[in-house]
């Protein structure tokens, strides 16, 4: 089909008959707890991304686990490097490809539908993971984590999406941070559940861990079969009538209410508005749109792909995967520490516990304010733990009687340990929820699935990368940084907090059509003070909304 013929006949607020206002805080129904719990259930989508995450830095230090890949002859106390880092980055692998697939699938056949497909592949890859001991221990464990990745990436996605697409705007911020702190829900349980099974002396060890991740599926699954598709989807198809009524189930109106009929109107006539901008295209050119327009240009669809995929890349540079994937032999090798699942633990609840606080003040202080302190707070922490490491902490060790390191000085050891606690509250508080959520806010209805499936996967290329390098890093017969690695991590924050002054917008209170127009009319720095001033749909009814051909894409 033409892009001109896409043009006449695409659907209007106007030769619908829907109702519109000029009153830009009128274009939402109030928020009933009816749309609050449909919005939250999808959230539940993080438990297990989190679990899956979470979950194999407890069984890398299982010795049953060790065993069954390793060998027995002889014994080895924990994984090769090349070993640990293979079965720690195959998941991120795979949810990079899983996200890309996923962009193009939420567009084919829905946002949920994509998820519960997803949902349907990661339950393949962890019966696949349930066989490691059975013949290669190794292969299985790493194509059973490939394929689960596979679906967490579809998953992780498109859950995202979803959420920002059928939330209301006033606490759309606040219900995304669900997403997050349902992933530090995954990562405690994952912790509970590995300190459970660490004593037992069969492959339960690291069998019940894989196992419980099918509930995980089955619940998501099972309860989005129950929930509408997103509207904004619906609307992008044409397809209207659904839209009113997944619209009216989510916001808990009637469907020829005025709310219900003032919202359609506005995500119609904006979505007409992106059609003139962005063109309906080949599926190739689909896919090119997201990276036309000018580097200068704060609206162009490449800054904000630009935008998207490095708010992913700088959440994955503060170093917090290192903590979750690799706490557990990292402290155990300082000697200091006698439980270190217990520490490892420890540092899962703060992590579920912080998370909570960005439910209010990403809705009081807004996006760009939260990822700012957040980085500052997390650049001190880490260089705080760097030094003290490099003088008086992990990195100062002596051989004990039977031959084991054991810290110098454990009350720095300690030390560094309540750093480290304190780094995962500035970034569970911050910059955990707060790149999750403005992803999903700042693409427009044209790119958006696709523009998310690249953020995403960014997410998940630099999880790779990260897991992939840090045993080289910190192995002893590698880097063995030891301390020094947070020196890193600490360079790393400085880069977020420079990048979000400069770059990160505000889109606090703003709905996603709004958003569209305050990047197309603002900048970073002068964001936060923007204010719309007519709706999409009443613009439009004026004619205010035609684009010169210039300015399509």
């Amino acid at each position: 089909m033409s892009s001109a013929h896409e043009k006449e006949t695409a659907p209007t607020a106007a030769h619908i008959g829907l109702a519109h206002t000029p009153d830009v805080e009128r274009i939402e129904a109030p928020v009933t707890w009816k749309a609050y719990l449909i919005c939250a259930f999808a959230s539940f989508g993080g438990i297990f991304f989190g679990y899956d995450s979470g979950y194999i830095n407890g069984v890398l230090g299982s010795q049953i686990f060790i065993n069954a890949v390793e060998g027995t002859t002889p014994i080895v106390k924990e994984l090769s490097e090349s070993h640990q880092s293979l079965v720690v980055s195959i998941l991120s692998c795979g949810t990079f490809f899983g996200a890309l697939i996923a962009g193009d699938l939420a567009d084919m056949i829905g946002r949920k539908w994509t998820v519960i497909l997803g949902c349907l592949i990661y339950l393949i890859g962890v019966v696949i993971q349930m066989i490691t001991g059975l013949g290669d221990a190794l292969g299985a464990i790493v194509a059973g984590r490939l394929i689960a990745g596979i679906g967490v990436g579809f998953e992780s996605a498109v859950v995202i999406l979803y959420m920002s697409e059928i939330c209301p705007r006033k606490v759309r911020g606040a219900l995304v941070a669900g997403y997050q702190f349902c992933i530090t829900i995954g990562l405690m349980l994952a912790s509970c559940v590995v300190y459970a099974t660490q004593d037992r002396k069969d492959t339960g060890a690291y069998r019940i861990p894989i196992a419980i991740q099918f509930a995980w599926a089955l619940i998501l699954a099972g309860g989005l079969m129950c929930l509408p598709d997103s509207p904004r989807y619906f609307v992008k198809k044409g397809n209207l009538a659904a839209a009113t009524s997944s619209l009216s189930r989510l916001r808990g109106q009637d469907p020829n209410s005025e709310y219900i009929q003032v919202e359609l109107a506005e995500i119609v006539a904006n979505e007409e508005y992106e059609r003139q901008l962005i063109p309906s295209t080949t599926w190739f050119g689909s896919w090119a749109n997201c990276f036309k327009g000018s580097l200068w240009k704060a609206n162009s669809n490449l800054r904000k792909t630009i935008l998207g995929t490095s708010l992913q890349m700088m959440q994955q540079w503060t170093g917090v995967n290192f903590i979750f994937y690799y706490s557990t032999p990292f402290l155990k090798s300082t000697g200091a520490i006698s439980n270190t699942f217990l520490i490892s633990m420890v540092f899962t609840i703060i992590n579920v516990c912080s998370t909570p606080i960005s439910f209010w003040t990403v809705e009081r202080f807004g996006r760009r304010t939260i990822l700012f302190w957040g980085a500052l707070g997390m650049l001190i922490c880490q260089f705080l733990v760097a030094i003290i490491g490099v003088t008086v902490g992990f990195n100062k060790t002596h051989l004990d009687a039977s031959g084991e390191s054991i810290a110098n000085n454990v009350n720095a050891v300690n030390a560094q340990i309540a750093f480290i606690a304190i780094f995962i509250f500035f970034f569970a508080s911050t910059w955990g929820p707060g790149a999750w959520i403005l992803i999903g806010e700042i693409f427009p209805l044209p790119i958006r699935s696709r523009g998310v499936g690249l953020s995403t996967a960014s997410n998940w290329l630099w999880n790779t990368i990260i897991a992939v390098i840090t045993p080289y890093m910190v192995g002893e017969r590698r880097g063995d940084l030891k301390s020094s690695v947070f020196f890193v991590w600490g360079g790393l924050c400085t880069c977020a907090c420079v990048y979000t002054y400069f770059l990160v917008p505000e889109t606090k209170g703003l709905s996603l059509e709004q958003v569209d127009k305050m990047m197309e009319e603002s900048t970073p720095r002068t964001s936060a003070k923007w204010k719309p001033t007519t709706t999409f749909a009443h613009a439009a009814e004026d004619g205010m909304l035609n684009v010169p051909a210039e300015k399509q894409v």
